[in-house]
This record gives structure tokens, sequence and C-alpha cells, in this order.
């Protein structure tokens, strides 16, 4: 039984790209880089040559279309060091245009591709490049008569640089009046750019005898060139840890959960605006901190001040906590970020601070940061993977409906829970009064009854039981003892 290829890698100089590609390009292969105008194409072969350089590698950057000046000012205006990296520069010069040629015999693609070919030759042969970047092969096509010509070239060109043992990139701009499907046959591994109102994306559509993750995979273009935020995939890590109670430090809220929250899991506390959602929430992150789990909290609504100064108003110390580095906390503009870029920030922080316990307050902000697009896969893929980590994860939830018919989400993401609180309000002989009850807990049993809930400067206060109404989730309780009035009037 033949034994299988070893395939050496190397790094792209995008380490998120990196991951994407299990490790890097394969190396002495091919790769087409796509996309339209400003999608980053250029900027890759910036970080890939500028990595080959900082290794020691010889490095050969082949332009035919911006002179060399023009791209080493732009490279370093971006902050890459390109002082290893060998440039053949056969873009038109000034002189092109000032000049007048006539071709009596020969087309102007034949006597064009001959001095342009050998010179290609006579660099590769002296500089025995490892990383060869060309910017485009979009121009090679017009050196060619035909489609057919071309497609035999290319070939040629890219087995010729693959067999003096170079890794090559190579880029084009694909449209309907220029087609490149021919180069994504000839080369071993192709990457696509794109720039929708949505965002930028990269998206990875072959790698020939090689594994890679698939999908649509945010960007960022900016001042120190491509960012790229993997995708998550929970299968992609696991951890062990010990499933446990953990409590919420009332009592009588534990009774509602027997016992209080499991380590691990995913909880929705949902309700309508105002009823105490994040109060709840941070009710629990309060007793975990306690017991030594480090906890994040990120804000997409409710600014940070704001937060910790109405926590202290009710006895939860949201700014000590912060203070000790048992609490981080992070305001997020939602508009600001991709699902991708959010996934990256949470999983950077959890590798950072080891933290055991994360807050999303909530999902109707983290819904913003789709720009349109369906938020259930995205916030799935990050439940699963903080899940799949141990990680304790809160997801506050808000309803419009402030009485009236009960729903646990307006989102369709209840089945992500473990466990659903559900907080109320109800109407009792005119007042507003606030219910809390457990809809699921998959890991044990609960309490099939809701208890009142109240806030105060003292912290949370949560009442007995309320055998005696009916009709509470209707938002307009009955007494069904109409005797028994002191219902209400019982200490919470």
């Amino acid at each position: 039984m033949a034994q299988a290829e070893v395939l050496t890698r190397i790094s792209t100089g995008i380490a998120g790209l990196d991951e994407i590609l299990h490790g890097g390009l394969v190396m002495a292969r091919s790769y087409l880089v796509r996309g339209g105008p400003g999608t980053g194409k250029t900027t890759m072969g910036m970080h890939f040559l500028a990595a080959g350089a900082a290794a020691g590698e010889p490095v050969l950057w082949i332009s035919l279309g911006e002179p060399e000046t023009k791209l080493r000012q732009n490279a370093t205006a971006q902050g890459f060091d390109l002082q290893g990296v060998t440039f053949l520069d056969l873009s038109p010069s000034a002189e092109f245009f000032s000049e007048v040629e006539t071709y009596d015999i020969f087309a102007p693609a034949d006597v064009d591709r001959e001095p342009t070919t050998q010179k290609i030759i006579d660099k590769v042969k002296a500089l025995q490049p490892k990383r060869v970047f060309v910017d485009s092969m979009t121009q090679f096509r017009y050196l060619s008569a035909d489609a057919f010509q071309f497609r035999k070239q290319a070939l040629s060109f890219l087995r010729f640089l693959s067999d003096h043992g170079a890794t090559v990139l190579v880029t084009a701009e694909g449209s309907t009046e220029v087609p490149d499907n021919d180069l994504q046959f000839m080369c071993d591994g192709v990457l696509h750019l794109t720039f929708e109102p949505e965002g930028r994306a990269l998206t990875v559509l072959k790698v020939r005898g090689a594994d890679f993750r698939s999908g649509d995979h945010s960007i960022r273009l900016g001042a120190q060139g491509i960012t790229v935020f993997p995708k998550l995939i929970p299968e992609t890590q696991r951890s062990e840890y010990v499933s446990e109670p953990l409590s919420s430090g009332v009592p009588e809220l534990d009774a509602l959960l027997h016992g209080g929250l499991e380590r691990g899991t995913i909880s929705i506390i949902t309700g309508p605006s105002g009823v105490g959602k994040t109060t709840i929430g941070l009710q629990f992150i309060k007793e975990m901190a306690g017991r030594g789990l480090n906890a994040a909290v990120y804000t997409f609504e409710e600014g940070i001040e704001t937060l910790i100064n109405r926590c202290e108003q009710i006895n939860i110390p949201v700014r000590a906590m912060s203070e000790r580095g048992t609490l981080t906390l992070h305001q997020i503009e939602p508009l600001r970020y991709t699902p991708d870029e959010f996934g990256h920030l949470v999983q950077q922080e959890i590798r950072e601070r080891q933290q055991q316990v994360v807050m999303l307050d909530s999902i109707s902000g983290y819904s913003l940061a789709m720009h349109g697009r369906d938020m259930v896969p995205h916030l799935h893929a990050l439940s699963l993977y903080l899940k799949s980590l141990g990680v304790t994860l809160l997801l506050i939830n808000e309803l419009e409906n402030i009485t009236g018919n009960f729903r646990a989400t307006d989102d369709g993401v209840s089945y992500l829970a473990d466990n659903v609180l559900f907080l109320r309000y109800i109407e009792v002989r005119g007042e507003m009064q606030k219910a809390i009850g457990v809809l699921k807990k998959r890991s044990g049993n609960f309490e099939k009854t809701l208890r009142r809930l109240q806030i105060t400067r003292y912290g949370l206060k949560v009442g007995p039981p309320l055998t005696g109404l009916h009709g509470i989730l209707s938002g307009t309780p009955e007494l069904m003892d109409p005797e028994n009035t002191q219902l209400w009037n019982r200490d919470a």
C-alpha cells in the first residue's frame, strides 16, 4: 500500500487565512486569487511575499500592471517591509505611449510576448525564487492570440515556475467580459475575494489534494493590510469540564431551577424591556465570580457606565468585579462588526483571560451585526463553540410584547438553549408586577410554578410560588381563591 504524501505548507503571511487553509499553502503549487477591483488581491500578494522575505527566502513579484515604484510606495503606506522582495516590472512605461510602433508582419501580441517571456525566464533562473506573485494573469491573456493559446501558455508558465520550486500566487480580475474559468481549472487552489454592502469576505473554492475550512469568512482591509476572521466551527474545539450546578446566590431563584444553572450550558433569559433580564444574568455572574470563575459581558445596547451605575444601585458590584479582573465588560457597536469578527473577539478573549462565563446582552443587538443576513446560523455556531469549551453562556433576549400571548423568543433561537428563564409583566389590582419562571431545563427537573420578582436596592427578591393565580402567562392573572386577597401582600 502506497504511503500518503506528506504535504509541506508555507504561511500566507495572514494568520486567519493559514487557519482556514489548515496550516497555509501547499509548497510548490499555484494559487489563483480572484475578485473585483478593490477586494484586496494585491494586498494579499504583499502579505505572501513579505512573509517569505522575512523568512530569508528569495521572492519575486512579477508586475504587469503597476510600476515598481508605485507598488513599493503603497506597500510602505500599509506597513509592509519589501526590502527583500525582487521586482520584475513588466508594466508599460511612459515612453510606450509617446513612441509610435508599427507592426507590419506580426501581430502586436506576437512581438510583445517573446521578450516578456524571456525576461521572466531569465529572472527566475537567476533568482531561483521560493515564492512568486504575478499581478495579474489577466494581462497575459492580452498577449495571446486566442483562448487556446492562452491556456497552453499559462499552463506551461505555471509549470515552469513550480518545476523551479516556487509556490505561485497569481491574481485575476474575472468578469463576464473576461472570465477566468480556465485559470480556476489550471491552478491548484482558488481563493475568491468579494466586497459586498454587508462586508468583505474570502472563500476558498478549492485546494487540490488538501483540506480547508469551507464557507465565507469575513475579512477587513485596513491600514495594516488584510485581517481574516475564520468562521467558527464548534467541532474543531473540545474541552473537558465537570458539569456542576452554579448558584445564583438567591435561594428562591435556585429553587425554581432545582439548584441553579449547570456549568457549560446555554441559557436564554427572555422577557420584555425593563423586566430585569440583564439584572438576572449579572446576578448569576456575581455569584460565579465569587467562586473564582472569570466572566465577560458583551453589551450591544447599554453603555458600560450606565450598566455599572445601575448595578451598583441594586447591590451587584460590577465595578469592583471589573477592577479585580474577574469580570470584563465590552461595549460592542454591532454595525462595526461582522459575525465572524465578533466571534474572533470572543474566541481571543477566552484564550487570553481563561473566561468560563459569557453573557451577550442582547440577541437583538447581536442581530444588527448580521447586516441583513440570517442570524441563527452564526449564533448557533458561536453558542456551540462556547459550550464545547465548557463556557457557561447567558443570552439575553428581548420580547416585543409587554403582556399578551406568551412566546419564548421572537427569533426562533430557543432550540439552542439548555435552560430558558422567562420574565413577565403581570397586572395585579391595576399595578404592574413582575414574575419569573422556568420554561425549560435539559439537565434536570425544575419548578413548574412562577414566582414574584422584585428588584430592590438590596438586590433581587424572589417570592414564593404563585399557586393562587391562573392566567399568569396572559399577563392578566386571576385569583383562583377570591377570598385570598393577601397573596400579593406577602413578602417576596
